[in-house]
């Protein structure tokens, strides 16, 4: 992999000197999104120039090298003649973290008050989220803003399951939606992102979004969120799609942990966050989920690794996803206690391994399935509210058990260190 001191080209580079400076900049990153992206330009465009008419805006571009039509569409579509536009292909590993490496010093170089990105293929975003992004930071002192959703409750299962557990219990805020992917920050925090020494790290490739939030909670950046209302995506369901991104995030969380023991380690509870933002409340789209599926991939899992998973596991954890693999498609549940042990025990066994890492996520996909369907058949007839609840007593379980995380992560390093 080629290392680059910056991800911005020399004609990128020259097209931020002309601009000179500005008050906001706006970062999309995109690949391949031709569908979506004159729409997300055109909220973007027009929530600027309806809350910040009075302030120099630059919109950039942040595209990985799409093959589709994507950065045409994005040329051809016309801002506001008072904005500026900027549509650059990033330097540097393929992935998100690239793009955000670019729109962060972009940021710097026209030494902005405030940088906001927003996903490319978001179809419900409007021109309101650049006030609900932007206003924490301009108007309230804030460095980092987190978005909050209004999701059906079969979306976000790998936040819902995994990462809002997991940022929660370690790190003492909670922010419901960790890798969202719509932020905002101040030009300190774009600053203190461009200077870090992950950009040809798999961090750049995968995981940037909790990066970025865990980065802002641990070096002590006031931080809150802001209600964007509905997201609509291109929403995955999980007993096909999401299994890459599982990996990715587990390893980006697990390695993150890593880093910041000594932090994590000294966090005793956790605490609400100021919410901006939309207030109200509005019905998401429906996401179907093949229960059937998931069940299966998790008994095929068990067939296939449950030898491995007994040496992984400790054995009361290992019985209970034992009877899991005897259960039937309706009556499919492992319960909040197990699956808390699941991740703790796999948080500490990655902690404990130096090899096959990757391998070690891939090894135990299946359970998360096995967990995404019992979430699934206890919430079947639940409303979104009475979902969200369920939510939160499964991030409260996680946080209750933290000493046992603890425990069990100080015994197999120990474990680790005697046996070398």
């Amino acid at each position: 992999m080629l290392h680059y001191d910056t991800a911005l080209r020399a004609y990128t580079s020259k097209r931020i000197e002309e601009i000179e400076s500005a008050d906001i900049l706006v970062g999309i990153p995109c690949y391949n999104n031709e569908t979506t992206i004159e729409h997300v330009i055109q909220m973007v465009s027009h929530g600027l120039a309806r809350h910040y008419k009075d302030r120099r805006s630059v919109i950039f571009i942040a595209d990985g090298g799409s093959t589709d039509d994507t950065r045409e569409k994005a040329k051809e579509f016309e801002i506001k003649p008072w904005q500026e536009k900027i549509i650059s292909i990033y330097r540097g590993a393929g992935g998100k973290g690239s793009a955000l490496r670019s729109v962060f010093e972009a940021s710097q170089r026209l030494h902005v008050k405030v940088c906001a990105v927003v996903d490319s293929d978001i179809r419900s975003i409007t021109s309101d989220w650049m006030k609900y992004l932007l206003e924490p930071v301009l108007m309230n002192g804030y460095q980092f803003v987190s978005p909050v959703y209004m999701r059906h409750k079969y979306d976000g299962t790998i936040t819902n399951n995994i990462v809002y557990n997991l940022t929660r219990a370690l790190y003492g805020k909670r922010i419901r939606q960790p890798i969202g992917g719509d932020f905002a920050f101040s030009q300190e925090v774009a600053r203190f992102y461009s200077e870090k020494e992950v950009w040809n790290t798999d961090v750049a490739r995968f995981g940037i979004d909790i990066w970025m939030t865990t980065e802002a909670i641990t070096n002590n950046f006031r931080v809150c969120q802001s209600n964007l209302g509905v997201k609509i995506h291109d929403a995955k369901d999980p007993s096909t799609h999401l299994g890459p991104m599982f990996r990715q995030v587990t390893w980006t969380l697990f390695s993150l942990m890593e880093e910041n023991e000594q932090y994590w380690k000294s966090v005793k509870s956790s605490i609400p966050l100021e919410t901006f933002g939309m207030t109200g409340y509005s019905e998401p789209e429906t996401i179907g989920v093949n229960l059937g599926a998931l069940v299966e991939k998790f008994k095929a899992g068990y067939r296939h690794f449950g030898v491995l998973w007994k040496e992984i596991f400790s054995a009361e954890c290992y019985r209970e996803i034992e009877k899991c693999s005897w259960l039937k498609e309706n009556d499919f549940d492992m319960s909040i206690e197990t699956w808390v042990k699941v991740l703790y025990e796999l948080a500490a066994t990655f902690h404990a391994w130096k090899k096959n890492r990757y391998k070690l996520i891939e090894l135990v996909e299946p359970l998360y399935y096995a967990r995404v369907a019992s979430f699934v058949n206890q919430s079947c007839n639940m409303s979104p509210v009475e979902a969200e609840d369920l939510i939160e007593q499964q991030a409260k379980a996680f946080e209750d058990r933290k000493a046992y995380l603890i425990s069990v992560w100080d015994e197999k390093a120990d474990q680790e260190t005697c046996a070398a």
